[in-house]
């Protein structure tokens, strides 16, 4: 393992022990590193970042802006240990931060969106199954994409219709009651699904493969495929805004 590839891993062991998660950093980091490593494997440096930039893939100036600081961070850590490490300034991409404004789902989009992910493709029919009802969860309890994805069956009471989210925003714990609909559709997902595997499953969503499923595996099901297939289905007088998976749960907040 090189160098910065082992500073990686020690500067993400340090953040993650104060408290920070970092998926998206790490993902981030790691590709940026892998890059770095190819072309000198020693330093990080304002030009490394930018010959980065250059074949990364096309992104707006906000997500690079975003995607400078993770990298201006970690290149302040290794500049405060071997000052040959450059720390690309904040103005090599300006960007004002605008928090996008969230769009409401009808319940006209909903339905279209959980009809779109029943007809998914899927080797075994798991994948149908679980994007449909995860969809519908979310978008009835406002759960967070990685949130429900971070269910264990356990933590799903059929019995009570109680959902007990272990680790939400800020590591908080916190119990969601749901409607007697919703606990049916929980129930009839987990014994379709641990019949389809022939095993009891562990993590309440699964892939076709019987593991957890991922995060980019969600996303990916819903903006390639039901969200795409749901905003389509409806008439704009205007530019739609892009489908997005963290969009669904905002109709069950913006009625909460």
């Amino acid at each position: 393992m090189s160098t910065l590839s082992q500073e990686l891993d020690r500067y993400l062991s340090i953040r993650r022990s104060l408290g920070y998660k970092l998926s998206t950093e790490e993902r981030i980091l790691r590709k940026f590193v892998a890059f770095a490593e190819r072309e000198n494997g020693e330093s990080v440096s304002t030009a490394i970042f930018l010959r980065w930039k250059d074949v990364f893939g096309k992104a707006n100036k906000q997500t690079w802006a975003h995607r400078l600081g993770m990298v201006r961070l970690f290149a302040q850590w290794l500049h405060s240990m071997d000052s040959k490490h450059e720390v690309p300034p904040r103005s090599l991409i300006p960007s004002r931060i605008r928090r996008p404004h969230p769009y409401i789902y009808s319940e006209d989009d909903i339905r279209r969106i959980v009809e779109v992910a029943a007809e998914l493709p899927s080797i075994n029919g798991i994948r149908a199954l679980t994007c449909s009802t995860l969809f519908g969860l979310i978008a009835v309890t406002g759960l967070r994409v990685s949130e429900a994805l971070s269910l264990d069956a356990a933590d799903i009471d059929l019995e009570n219709g109680v959902v007990t989210l272990r680790q939400g925003k800020l590591g908080k714990a916190r119990l969601l009651p749901v409607a007697d609909c919703t606990k049916t559709r929980l129930a009839d997902y987990a014994k379709e699904r641990d019949r389809l595997l022939g095993v009891a499953s562990t993590a309440f969503f699964v892939s076709d493969r019987g593991e957890r499923l991922t995060d980019c595996g969600a996303r990916y099901n819903f903006d390639r495929e039901a969200g795409k297939s749901a905003r389509s289905s409806t008439q704009y007088s205007y530019e739609p805004p892009a489908p997005r998976s963290r969009s669904i749960g905002h109709r069950a907040l913006a009625r909460a």
